[in-house]
């Protein structure tokens, strides 16, 4: 049947009185089924909504291609269903082609998956947002021919209509999504910031001071002080690649791994080694992570580094004299096995040591010009008789005024460590 000016007038005063009166997406769409009823008859039906349209933030790859959907006649769909998991069969096809289908006989149709016995024929249409498929309408007959033109007139319309309704709960679960999410991210920062030093360490003869600044509410960036015998103590800063919650998940791994292998040996080479052969094993291969890890000794007043992928440290000495790390090895967690070396440096008093991520020479200006490491050395020259956190302070200032004050495009962090 054509549906007449009356009766779309009828069908969308239906769809809006019973919709009013929640927000709730899974709620409407049971209601929305009920409509349809009316207009189109069916042995079988569903509403589909995609993952991407109910979240616009995804920390972790969904599950299911469809997450929002609810039907009638086709019993429990299973786990790993084709449809759910990667939007095969009709649906799946009227979705990604954001187009209508009617299948009279969906035995004769190559997009056909079953879902149900006793299906015959099939008809879909998507439902739009901006002129893309956000989901669909799906209606199924245990009869042949059952759906013409004239029915998918009526669906399409009925579509339309219910997209008002379908854009309102979903606007609705996303804010409640995102509440959600920056919850759990609040929780996530409180978290990671207890996995950071408290406090600055306290070595005879040496003025000490880091920090780090994430560049979203949790980062990837990480710096320790390992106390180990004899007085020694570990010095470490590292960038796990990426941003985000699983850059933050590997960075607390890598912390765990990095206390470990600090207890069973002295040489940074070493410990580097131990880390780069266990790495894949909780990054899965997506991350890999550029580390300086140095051992100082104050008795000798010798750091011993090794140096993987990482923006080399600058030693600044009292003559004015300076020097970088020569020896370097690819990051951590690219190749299987590498063999990370030692470098030595003797630290005279009047000494400055600086050690930092690429976040802080890679601030940009307005422009979209780079900080650079040049602008850095120049800051801790001029200013290396301040204590090292007020050396510290100054950098963030001059890097926070270079930028015109925009947030920091990476995660900044910063150790610097003074030979008094």
């Amino acid at each position: 049947m054509n549906l007449t000016i009356e009766q779309k007038y009828k069908l969308l005063f239906e769809i809006s009185h019973k919709t009013s009166d929640t927000l709730d997406l899974d709620e409407i769409m049971v209601l929305l089924l009920d409509s349809i009823k009316t207009a189109v008859d069916y042995d079988a039906a569903g509403i589909f909504v995609l993952n991407q349209a109910l979240s616009q933030e995804s920390i972790l790859p969904h599950r299911n291609l469809i997450a929002g959907m609810s039907w009638r006649g086709y019993g429990q769909l299973p786990n790993g269903d084709d449809m759910l998991t990667h939007g095969k069969g009709i649906i799946g096809y009227v979705i990604t082609n954001n187009t209508s289908l009617v299948a009279p006989d969906v035995r004769l149709d190559k997009h056909y998956v079953e879902a149900r016995k006793g299906t015959l024929s099939e008809i879909a249409v998507p439902i739009q947002f901006n002129d893309r498929a956000i989901g669909a309408v799906n209606l199924e007959s245990d009869h042949l021919g059952a759906y013409d033109e004239k029915d998918l007139a009526i669906l399409k319309f009925f579509a339309d209509a219910a997209a008002i309704a379908l854009e309102k709960a979903i606007l609705h679960r996303q804010i409640l999504e995102k509440e959600l999410l920056d919850k759990q991210l609040q929780m996530a920062k409180e978290v990671q910031t207890h996995l950071l030093p408290m406090s600055d360490p306290a070595v005879q003869g040496y003025d000490i001071a880091g920090i780090c600044i994430p560049a979203e509410k949790i980062g990837g960036d990480y710096y320790d002080y390992l106390q180990l015998p004899d007085g020694k103590l570990g010095i470490a800063v590292a960038d796990v690649s990426g941003h985000g919650i699983s850059s933050a998940l590997v960075m607390s791994a890598f912390r765990s791994q990095l206390r470990t292998y600090t207890l069973e040996n002295e040489s940074p080479a070493e410990i580097a080694c131990a880390i780069n052969g266990r790495l894949p094993e909780f990054t899965g291969g997506n991350h890999f992570i550029t580390m300086v890890y140095g051992l100082l000794d104050p008795i000798k007043d010798e750091i011993k580094f090794t140096r993987c992928g990482h923006p080399s440290p600058w030693l600044l000495h009292s003559d004015g004299g300076s020097e970088t790390l020569l020896i370097n090895k690819p990051a951590l967690g690219i190749y299987k096995k590498v063999p990370y070396l030692d470098e030595s440096k003797t630290l005279y008093p009047g000494d400055v040591l600086v050690v930092y991520t690429d976040g802080v020479v890679d601030t940009e200006d307005p422009h979209e010009k780079a900080f650079g490491s040049k602008r850095l050395k120049k800051i801790i020259r001029e200013n290396r008789g301040l204590s090292a956190k007020a050396l510290i302070q100054e950098v963030i200032k001059k890097t926070r005024h270079f930028s015109e004050f925009q947030p920091f495009l990476d995660d900044f962090t910063l150790v610097v460590i003074k030979k008094t």
